[in-house]
This record gives C-alpha cells, sequence and structure tokens, in this order.
C-alpha cells in the first residue's frame, strides 16, 4: 500500500470534524452574535425548540447567510488553485507535494477552530467561518488531494495493475467516510470541541508524516538555479491554464472529447443543486432528525466525491494522464 492510509486519515480527519465545525457555527451564532440568554442558546442545542421557532430561525438565517460566501471561498479558490497545481505537478513530475499541501491546510484549520473554541465569546461566527475556509481553500482541499493521488497512481503503476491499485484507493476512500460519520457524534458528546478537534489535528499528523516519509517519490535531477527560480516565477503564468483548459476539447479514442465534455455537465446539474442544499440542511434538520442528518450527510458525501472516486479512475486507468496537456501517456 502506498497512498492509501494517508488518503484514509486525510478522510477520516476531516469528517470527524464536520459535525463540530457546524454545532460551533450553530452555538457562536446564537450566544456571541445574537447574544441570545443562555436558557435559548441551551433549549436550541437540545433540540428543544417548542417555544423558541423565532430564535431558532434567526440562528438558522444567520448561519445560512455565512454559508453562502464560505461555500463560494471553498469551492471556487481551489478549483482555480487546481489549475496552476495540476500544471506545476506534470511539468515538475511532482506529486506528492499536492497531497501534503491539502493536509497542512486542513491541520490548520483545526488549530484555528480549538483558537475558536478558547476565545469562544471574543471572536464572532464568521472568524471561525473563515477559519473553516480559507485554509483549506489555499491549500487545494480535497480537489488537489485527489487530483494528486490518482496522478501518482498512474505514475507507479503498471497498465496491468492499474485498474487494480484503483480499485483499492476507492475501497479506501470509501469507508473512510462512514467510520468517520459513525464516530464524529460520539466523538461530540463525549470529548467536545476540544477533543474533536485536537483528534482531527492528530490524525491530519499521522496523515502528513505517513506521506512524507512513506511515500516514494522519484525526483527529477537539480536543474540549475536559475532554472528553479524561473519555475517558481511561472507557477502562476496564465498561459498553464489555456494548456490544462484544452484537456476538455482535445480529440481522444472512443469520443473521449465527448465523454469528458458531458460528465462535467452532469456534475454540474447534478453536483450544484445537492453542494448548495446540504450547505444549509443541518440547520433546519439538525433539531429535529438528529440521527436523519447521518444518513444525509452520508448520501451527500458518497454522491460529491463519486466523480473522484469513479469517473476519474476511468480516465487515469486507460494510461498515465496528464493535466497540463490532457494527453493519455501510454
Amino acid at each position: 500500500m502506498t497512498v492509501e492510509p494517508m488518503l484514509a486519515w486525510y478522510i477520516i480527519g476531516s469528517v470527524i470534524a464536520a459535525l463540530a465545525t457546524q454545532n460551533l457555527n450553530l452555538e457562536k451564532a446564537c450566544r456571541v452574535n445574537l447574544r441570545m440568554s443562555d436558557e435559548v442558546c441551551t433549549a436550541l442545542e437540545k433540540r428543544e425548540t417548542a417555544n423558541y421557532t423565532k430564535e431558532e430561525a434567526a440562528v438558522q438565517q444567520l448561519v445560512a447567510s455565512m454559508a453562502i460566501w464560505k461555500t463560494l471561498v471553498q469551492s471556487a479558490i481551489p478549483a482555480m488553485l487546481i489549475l496552476f497545481f495540476g500544471s506545476w505537478s506534470d511539468r515538475n513530475g511532482r506529486r506528492k507535494p499536492c497531497m501534503l499541501l491539502p493536509i497542512t491546510g486542513e491541520f490548520l484549520t483545526s488549530i484555528g477552530l480549538i483558537i475558536c473554541t478558547y476565545f469562544f465569546y471574543e471572536l464572532p461566527m464568521e472568524v471561525a467561518g473563515l477559519t473553516e475556509a480559507i485554509f483549506p481553500a489555499f491549500t487545494g482541499g480535497w480537489m488537489t488531494m485527489f487530483m494528486a493521488v490518482f496522478s501518482y497512481m498512474a505514475d507507479i503503476t503498471s497498465l496491468e495493475t492499474r485498474t487494480l491499485r484503483i480499485g483499492i484507493v476507492n475501497v479506501c476512500s470509501s469507508i473512510s467516510v462512514p467510520i468517520g460519520i459513525a464516530l464524529s457524534g460520539v466523538l461530540y458528546k463525549q470529548i467536545g470541541y476540544y477533543g474533536v478537534f485536537s483528534l482531527s489535528a492528530t490524525i491530519y499528523l499521522l496523515s502528513f508524516g505517513y506521506g512524507y516519509y512513506k511515500i516514494p517519490e522519484e525526483k527529477q535531477q537539480q536543474k540549475q538555479q536559475q532554472q528553479q527560480n524561473q519555475q517558481q516565477i511561472n507557477f502562476f503564468d496564465l498561459q498553464h491554464i489555456k494548456e490544462t483548459m484544452t484537456v476538455a476539447f482535445k480529440e481522444g479514442r472512443n469520443n473521449r472529447r465527448t465523454r469528458v465534455m458531458l460528465l462535467m455537465i452532469v456534475v454540474i446539474v447534478v453536483m450544484g443543486p445537492l453542494h448548495g442544499q446540504y450547505s444549509i440542511f443541518y440547520y433546519y434538520y439538525y433539531y429535529y432528525y438528529y440521527y436523519y442528518y447521518y444518513y444525509y450527510y452520508y448520501y451527500y458525501y458518497y454522491y460529491y466525491y463519486y466523480y473522484y472516486y469513479y469517473y476519474f479512475p476511468v480516465y487515469v486507468v486507460e494510461g498515465k494522464y496528464c493535466f497540463r496537456s490532457g494527453k493519455i501517456l501510454f
């Protein structure tokens, strides 16, 4: 096994912290931003909302309004950065940094949320939301992680073993989500915010350490210092975006261009509404159907990353995929 343990720990840590993070936002909205009484906020926390419907609606609306810009940050920035990350990774043959960078971002998020919990009444809800969004966004998040993982698997496997190895990665990824979901609620009730975020940070450290020390990567021969500096300057060259965007428009065997374009349309049409619904679903249903939330949470994660678990590997197993040129390298 190579990337499987690292990816599994990364997913489990992220899913474990998700429930506590949303509860932290709700509590901060109630106690800090809206300055409601402890009686009201405690009743909302215990889902005793019969006499506090107006207060509940106010809290939900405030958190939902934050979810708009938070979702935009979490989605738009990684979508732009992955064009540069993928190009840089292909030009230098480096996958490992693109796997470790998202782990670093999630670790910083956990540390930031611990600070937001410690300064609970001093820092408003928006600070916690910004902490949750900004670090994963600028380090690539899940998008960059899966891009690097599948590209790495395409690099190290032969054509005969590629399908099996990609399948193993899919199994580890799929199993990690329900494991994290099953643990998140129990851990939140037993050890609270500090425990959950500290545990999540520890899991990220394990994932980072495993990836750094245990995942091998062949390094290209050292280039001259001038060439290295030039590569750093060219990291944000807009020409790389143009070259990357040609992926969807390049001809290939078995109508590959048509399949990729149709797949992009399907992902946008199906996952767009689902992603928007998920961002506010928890706030409106958690108080009434606590366990129903878990089923929906698993449903969301399964289908949101179904593109990465299934459709993307379909093109990887055909050959070594190059993000920058859009070519299948045999």
